[in-house]
């Protein structure tokens, strides 16, 4: 029997948690569903991904009120998918951030992984109609940036390709604080339909290097203390690299996508099945490291037809 569609069925209300990671630093989580980073300078607001509608956005916003009135200068994004980027405008933040990586994706991509995620997670579209269209930057950097709220400095920087090509991080040196976007996840699965595999444990490793005092992750729980720091990367790591070997093994050897969806499964679904988003990610991570291994740099373009295609040849 086919599966219902990526996250179509999942449409119950999770859990809001807001977590103070560090000294005015705020991890906005909910049960595996996209998370959002607070950080409060001295004079103004950063946020860190913005959620997939204004509506999502203003439930973040009302948790701010609840710790600052400073007004919200920044909004900083990890990647250009749609569930992270198009609530953008309910911040009214004078500068919008993002890799320029990240911007020839919006560019070259960006309406089709809207009516791609679109179709995929209707639950987090909630408001959609108030969505004023594709989320622009009005700053774009290649490797680093540096911001001040007041006093308080935050460095935004590419570390390298993970996610997606254009991933970057949001690193808060006097706390020793980093948001991550989705280059980790805790106990969710890492979405990898536009990752690049070969790539990703290298960029953990960097993240790993700024010895971590805590990170908010893209999925799951915010995560303080060096000792769950290090557990998600080791988890992330696993869940990138037990995905992508057998299927690796598979296409390099030949083997159909249907075979190397189920070497994986022999891999994963012991470890991994238990995992917030797993079962929707499955086919889109599969093609895309079945690509990968046989040559594919740049991953193609998910549309919402290509969706549909691919769910009913691997999930049917």
């Amino acid at each position: 029997m086919t599966k219902q569609f990526a996250s179509a069925g999942d449409l119950a209300e999770k859990k809001i948690s807001f977590t103070e990671i560090g000294r005015d630093l705020w991890a906005f989580t909910a049960e595996g569903d996209p998370n959002t980073g607070v950080i409060i300078g001295d004079d103004s607001v950063m946020i860190v991904d913005a959620q997939a509608t204004p509506r999502l956005a203003n439930k973040v916003i009302e948790k701010i009120r609840t710790v600052t009135d400073k007004p919200i200068k920044y909004v900083g994004l990890t990647h250009y998918h749609a569930v992270r980027v198009l609530g953008a405008s309910a911040y009214g933040a004078s500068e919008i951030i993002m890799s320029d990586a990240a911007r020839s994706m919006v560019v070259e991509r960006g309406q089709e992984d809207w009516d791609s995620e679109f179709g995929r997670f209707p639950r987090l579209f909630q408001g959609h109609e108030s969505i004023p269209g594709l989320t622009w930057p009005t700053v774009t950097f290649s490797e680093s940036a540096t911001f001040y709220l007041g006093k308080r400095r935050v460095d935004l920087m590419f570390v390298g390709r993970a996610h997606t090509a254009g991933d970057i991080v949001a690193f808060v040196p006097d706390a020793n604080v980093m948001f991550t976007g989705d280059i980790v996840e805790y106990h969710s699965a890492c979405y990898c339909g536009d990752g690049h595999f070969s790539d990703w444990p290298d960029t953990l490793e960097t993240i790993r290097d700024f010895d971590l005092d805590a990170i908010a992750p893209g999925r799951g729980d915010a995560l303080v203390g060096s000792a769950r720091v290090n557990e998600a990367l080791d988890n992330t790591a696993d869940f990138v690299t037990s995905t992508y070997r057998p299927i690796a093994r598979v296409a390099q050897g030949g083997g159909s996508l249907k075979q190397a969806w189920d070497a994986c499964r022999a891999v994963c679904d012991p470890k991994f099945a238990s995992y917030a988003i797993y079962e929707h990610c499955l086919p889109f991570n599969v093609a895309r490291a079945y690509d990968e291994a046989l040559g594919i740099d740049t991953p193609r373009i998910w549309t919402a037809e290509r969706d549909r295609q691919m769910w009913d040849a691997l999930q049917g």
